[in-house]
């Protein structure tokens, strides 16, 4: 019991908000990383075996299942239409359905219902591709709407916007990092989560050039005693802010060293153990030490590697980076040095946009095909499971009480017994 509450006051003190470890209230989960410490999950499934239940969805998507105790939220697609579904854990029936916007559509392979939800516990928050940002309680009454083109201009990403909403501290952070099809200046804001009113805007200015300014990534938070930073990665550079003003403090013009006119940045940052991972266009995939002031280029770097991602996020333990590409190569790195532990490590061949998830000893992998394979994590490359949901899938792999849930074009997948943390 004691260690269970140790665990849940640490996270409250990092991310600001009380996010049991049975809980995964962002794209991310608990700690924004990617990482679970929940153990014996499943490692094996198919369509029907192993399943607790399936619900059937009207389309792609690219948000992550979000899940708060007995409550699961996903941003849906259906048609014209964009909406936030709740769905009972227990049984995966839909507990209600709220109209968040109309003109969704189709670019590329996303639509506009990319960015992942978010969640204290008592109020969801969710925002659309087309600007609608949302505020509901888990009854689903409707609590606060903004629409952030309509306040700020239009989005200017070429592929769309994609960018999930952070909330930490109990402030609502979102990014606008954009210049491919717009000349207006890119922006950070700060929001209320109460009243859904603009705190502080700060634009955020860059060098890079034609589809470079353009970031799909979401921001972290890094925090060290007294000094917390607001990390932001994009339009050349990666950047930590004070997140209660959000003035720049410092930054690293590290992810486009050959001044590629189309470096858009989709993989996330990620940050443990006092570095940040910051992935560009492959390459370099870079660590930095947070807490500078001014230019830090060269004075924070702490090491570079070839093998970064293009879509996955990385993941990582602290001891160990696990990077996977677009074409399901992966490589673990000495996470504080960048050396090669094992590299060239090929999967399943196909097309992988979703992140990996890093949980009881094992990494999930799932590529766009809808197989999710299983990959023992450590210095050994072993595939353990592969496992085929036999339908396109973009959405990043969630975790709860014992429980996968993965999210393809079709359904909504349950696998595995509920087993909730003992207090």
């Amino acid at each position: 019991m004691m260690r269970n509450m140790m665990r849940s006051l640490l996270l409250f003190a990092s991310f600001g908000f009380a996010a049991a470890g049975a809980n995964w209230p962002q794209w991310r989960g608990p700690n924004m990383d990617g990482v679970s410490d929940e153990k014996g999950l499943p490692t094996r499934w198919t369509t029907g075996e192993n399943v607790t239940w399936k619900l059937a969805l009207p389309g792609r998507s690219g948000a992550t299942p979000i899940i708060w105790g007995d409550h699961v939220f996903l941003n849906i697609a259906d048609g014209d239409d964009l909406q936030l579904w709740a769905v009972d854990r227990k049984g995966g029936t839909v507990l209600w359905r709220k109209k968040l916007a109309g003109g969704n559509y189709k670019i590329n392979k996303q639509n506009m219902s990319s960015p992942s939800p978010v969640t204290d516990g008592k109020t969801v928050f969710i925002l659309t591709g087309t600007g609608i940002f949302k505020a509901f309680d888990f009854a689903g009454n409707e609590l606060w709407t903004r629409d952030i083109q309509k306040d700020y201009g239009q989005f200017g990403l070429n592929w769309g916007y994609a960018s999930s909403p952070l909330l930490w501290n109990n402030t609502l952070y979102l990014q606008v990092l954009h210049g491919m099809k717009t000349d207006d200046p890119s922006y950070l804001l700060k929001i209320d989560p109460k009243t859904g009113k603009t705190q502080a805007k700060v634009e955020r200015a860059t060098d890079a050039i034609v589809e470079s300014p353009d970031s799909y990534t979401t921001p972290i938070v890094w925090t060290s005693g007294k000094q917390t930073e607001l990390i932001i990665s994009g339009g050349d550079v990666v950047t930590g802010h004070d997140p209660s003003t959000l003035k720049e403090l410092w930054r690293a013009n590290i992810l486009n060293p050959q001044n590629n006119p189309m470096n858009r940045i989709i993989a996330s940052p990620v940050v443990k153990d006092g570095l940040i991972y910051a992935p560009t266009r492959v390459r370099p995939l870079s660590a930095l030490r947070p807490g500078g002031k001014g230019d830090v280029s060269k004075s924070h770097l702490v090491w570079q590697n070839p093998n970064g991602p293009d879509v996955p996020s990385p993941v990582t333990d602290g001891k160990y980076l696990y990077v996977t590409n677009d074409r399901g190569i992966i490589w673990c790195l000495d996470a504080k040095t960048g050396q090669e532990i094992y590299g060239g490590k090929r999967i399943k061949p196909a097309i992988y946009s979703s992140s990996p998830v890093l949980a009881d000893g094992k990494l999930y992998v799932t590529n766009e095909e809808g197989m999710v394979t299983v990959v023992k994590a450590g210095p050994e490359f072993e595939v353990l499971a592969e496992n085929d949901m036999k339908d396109y899938t973009l959405s990043s792999p969630a975790v709860s009480d014992g429980q996968l849930f993965i999210r393809t074009a079709g359904y909504l997948y349950c696998i595995g017994k509920r087993t909730p943390a003992k207090e």
